[in-house]
């Protein structure tokens, strides 16, 4: 999914109620719920929001990457 301002993303989908988080899936929210956390530590680090936006992208790439390898999902998928 590209990076993309609340915003363009509810101009991009007049139709749909409530926000991006709303229609988002749980791997998207996962990595996002990992990427706040992420910037409050590089902030507290000292990094600039360019470097941020920098190492936040490649985690999030990733780590989407690793939650949409089905191998990956299966071997979670057996610990519930």
């Amino acid at each position: 999914m590209p990076l993309i301002t609340a915003k363009q993303w509810r101009e991009s989908n007049p139709k749909l109620k409530g926000n991006v988080r709303d229609h988002a899936s749980a791997e998207q929210l996962l990595v996002l719920a990992n990427l706040e956390n992420l910037n409050a530590h590089l902030i507290k680090e000292g990094l600039s929001q360019d470097e941020r936006l920098e190492k936040l992208n490649e985690i999030a790439i990733y780590q989407m990457e690793l939650l949409s390898d089905p191998r990956n999902t299966q071997s979670l998928k057996r610990l519930e």
